[in-house]
């Protein structure tokens, strides 16, 4: 019996590339989640006389489409000024790992978005964003649609495990609808954050729990 993935896959599965954690990142993104399946942690350091990313890892926490896309994402994003890579998606990954099976391509958009919302980060940090507009409570609610909420599945915004949010003073509140001993809340405060912190006009984010404030 065959299996559904092509040799490159395979490779790129057993011997990933750029695989790992960078200390001194110039900007991470995280996108899924490793309660509800595939997850990927991407960093990235980036020259800043250049715009290119110099180096580039990424950590990985699901099935081998995930591994790979993880290790030909970050192949194919190294040395490329960050407005080339932001361009990259992911029909480039699944034509590059010579095709995922079709129940399967969600992990390339995983990857690529992680590698988009990583770079969207590092403009935001070192005021390359174009468009600039102030953070409000529009702008944190679709950033924290992009966080998982593990106990089901779904974004935290459309489970309601955000109660509310507040912006003031360049201070992002966040009420979430999990007590403080929950199995789940340090790692969702974890992700929240990391969510909302990079933003261009943001100097503290906080996250409060059932009982909290």
């Amino acid at each position: 019996m065959s299996l559904p993935y092509s040799d490159i896959i395979i490779e790129h599965f057993t011997h990933p590339h750029n695989v790992g954690k960078i200390e001194d990142a110039d900007a991470k993104a995280t996108e899924g989640s490793p309660a509800c399946g595939d997850m990927v942690k991407l960093y990235i350091k980036v020259d800043k006389e250049t715009k290119t990313i110099s180096d580039i890892k990424f950590e990985s926490y699901g099935c081998a489409s995930n591994i790979a896309t993880g290790s030909i994402i970050t192949d194919l994003a190294k040395g490329k000024k960050i407005d080339d890579a932001k361009k990259l998606n992911w029909k480039e990954a699944d034509k590059a790992l010579g095709g995922l099976p079709p129940v399967k391509v969600h992990c390339a958009v995983l990857a690529v978005d992680a590698l988009k919302t990583a770079i969207e980060n590092y403009e935001h940090q070192h005021g390359l964003v174009k468009d600039v507009k102030p953070t409000d409570e529009k702008v944190v609610l679709k950033r924290l649609s992009r966080v998982i909420n593990p106990i089901v599945g779904l974004d935290v915004v459309k489970t309601k495990l955000v109660r509310k949010v507040s912006v003031e003073n360049k201070t992002v509140k966040i009420w979430i609808t999990l007590p403080p001993d929950h199995q789940f809340t340090n790692n969702i405060k974890g992700e929240i954050a990391e969510r909302i912190e990079p933003l261009w006009d943001v100097e503290k984010v906080l996250v409060f729990c059932e009982g909290e404030e």
